[in-house]
C-alpha cells in the first residue's frame, strides 16, 4: 500500500522543512543506486545486513517508499516481503516498520493490539493519546482501504474495549479534538471547576466530565485547564486522576496529561519503562524511535536526558545488540 509518486514527491518537499527528528531526507538520494543495494544485499549467497542497514536507516520515510515503488517494478517482488523472507525477529520488524508508510505502520500496530485473544491495551492507549486528528484521520482511512476486519478502524476498537475506558478512546479515535490555538482563560476556568467538582470535591467520580474534557477540548486549551486545576485543587490533575481512578480508563487520560504537558517526555519515559523490569520491551522501542524518527526524537533524546541522567543512545547500547542494535542507535542519532 504505496502513496502515488507525485503525493510522496510532495511529501519530500514538505518534509524537507522539519527539524526535530534524527532521520532527515538524505541530500544525494539516488533510488536507483539504493535499489541495486538492496537486491545485492537480498539476493546474494546470504543477506548483507550491513547494507540493509545503512540504506534503510539513512533515509526519510518518504525517500523509502521510492525505493519500495521502485524495488517492486525492478524485481517484481516487495521490498517488505523480501524483507521478511531474509531476516528475522526484532531485526525483521525493524525494517518492515522502516520501509512502512507512518499511517499503515500505526494502522498494523492498532490491529496488532486488538487481533487474536485479549486486547493490549498500552498501544491502543499510546497511539490515541498522542497522535494529531490528521495522523488519527489518515489511519482511519488506511484502515478502511485495507479492508480490515469490518473495515472502519472505530467499530474493530468499540468491539475490543469496553467501560469507561472504551468511552474516552473511541472518542480520540473519532480525530475530532478542538484544534483551536487560541485560549479562553474563562473557559479553562470553568473546566478546572468542573473536574475538580466531579472528581476531588464529590465523593466517588464523575468519569464522564474528565472524558468529555481532556478528549474534546485543544491541547493550548488544555494546558491552561492544567494551571487553572492546580490553583483550585493545590493537586495536579495527573495527581487527582491517579488517586480518583483505576484500571486503563485512568492509564488512558494519565497519558492524555502527560501529552497536553510535554509529548517528547511522555514518549521518553515510555522508552525507558519498556528497558526496565524483566527483559527488554523491543516492540515499543521499534515503534516509538521508529514513529518519531522523523518527527521529535532529538527532543526526546533531550527529555530522556533530562529525566533520567543517562542518554538513550547509551541505554539502547546496554539493552540491545546485533543488527537490531546498530539499525536501532543508527536511527537514534550520536551521542549526547
Amino acid at each position: 500500500m504505496f502513496c502515488s509518486l507525485n503525493e510522496l514527491i510532495s511529501f519530500l518537499h514538505v518534509n524537507q522543512s522539519k527539524e526535530r527528528g534524527t532521520v532527515k531526507d538524505k541530500v544525494d538520494f539516488k533510488v536507483d543506486e539504493d535499489v541495486t543495494a538492496l537486491r545485492k544485499a537480498i539476493e546474494g549467497l546470504g543477506t548483507t545486513e550491513k547494507t540493509l542497514i545503512d540504506v534503510l536507516t539513512q533515509r526519510s520515510n518518504a525517500q523509502r517508499q521510492l525505493v519500495a515503488s521502485a524495488y517492486e517494478k525492478a524485481t517484481g517482488r516487495k521490498l517488505v516481503a523480501d524483507l521478511e523472507g531474509d531476516t528475522h525477529g526484532d531485526f525483521e520488524n525493524l525494517l518492515v516498520a522502516l520501509v512502512t508508510p507512518p499511517a499503515l505502520f500505526d494502522c498494523n500496530e492498532v490491529i496488532r493490539a486488538i487481533k487474536g485473544p485479549g486486547t493490549t491495551e498500552s498501544i491502543l492507549t499510546e497511539i490515541f493519546a498522542s497522535r494529531s486528528n490528521k495522523q488519527i484521520r489518515d489511519m482511519a482511512d488506511t484502515y478502511l482501504k485495507g479492508n480490515y476486519y469490518t473495515l472502519l478502524m472505530i467499530h474493530d476498537l468499540k468491539s475490543e474495549v469496553s467501560g469507561d475506558y472504551a468511552k474516552a478512546l473511541l472518542i480520540l479515535a473519532e480525530g475530532k479534538r478542538d484544534e483551536s490555538t487560541s485560549v479562553d482563560a474563562a473557559k479553562a476556568k470553568e473546566d478546572a471547576k468542573i473536574l475538580y467538582e466531579a472528581g476531588e470535591k464529590k465523593w466517588g467520580t464523575d468519569e464522564d466530565k474528565f472524558i468529555d474534557i481532556l478528549c474534546h477540548r485543544s491541547v493550548p486549551q488544555l494546558r491552561q485547564t492544567l494551571v487553572e486545576y492546580k490553583n483550585i485543587s493545590k493537586k495536579t490533575l495527573q495527581e487527582s486522576i491517579e488517586s480518583e481512578m483505576s484500571g486503563e480508563v485512568e492509564k488512558l487520560l494519565v497519558a492524555i496529561v502527560k501529552c497536553v504537558k510535554n509529548v517528547p517526555a511522555y514518549f521518553a519515559e515510555r522508552l525507558f519503562k519498556s528497558m526496565r523490569g524483566a527483559g527488554t520491551d523491543e516492540s515499543t522501542l521499534t515503534r516509538i524511535i521508529v514513529g518519531r524518527s522523523e518527527i521529535d526524537l532529538l527532543d526526546i533524546k533531550a527529555e530522556y536526558k533530562k529525566l533520567f541522567g543517562v542518554s538513550l543512545h547509551s541505554e539502547l547500547k546496554s539493552e540491545v545488540s546485533g543488527n537490531y542494535g546498530e539499525a536501532l542507535m543508527l536511527l537514534c542519532g550520536t551521542e549526547d
